[in-house]
Order: C-alpha cells, then structure tokens, then sequence
C-alpha cells in the first residue's frame, strides 16, 4: 500500500507507548544522546546535539552501549 500523504507516519501508524518506556535522554561527556536502558547499560539510539564533530565520534554512534 502507498499513501501519498504530507502527514507523518508517525501520526499514520502510532507506535505502542510501552516501547518507549526504557527510553531516556542523557548527557553523556558533554554530548546530549537519547538512550535506552538494559541490562548491558545503556544503548544510544540518537544523538540530540548540534555540534557536527559529535556525530563523527564512534563512540556516540547509534547501538554503542556506554556506561554511566
């Protein structure tokens, strides 16, 4: 199915609230990352910043695991 549409797809298709329960915001050294808590620590999802170095770092990337 292909909806030609302007609205978002996030408004189409909710998303179930309980998958984003564990989520949280974080600052992690300075830089502002969206996290998701388990049992290894937390996961990075996103990175909030706006400063573009931050997304070169490696470390920051989406799925590394830090520990805070």
């Amino acid at each position: 199915m292909i909806l030609y549409t302007t609205v978002p797809q996030e408004l189409i298709f909710p998303a179930d609230a309980s998958s984003y329960s564990n989520q949280k915001m974080v600052t992690f050294n300075g830089v502002p990352l969206m996290v998701e808590q388990n049992e290894r620590g937390y996961r990075v999802l996103r990175v909030l910043s706006s400063d573009p170095s931050h997304f070169l770092d490696r470390s920051y990337e989406p799925g590394q695991y830090i520990q805070m």
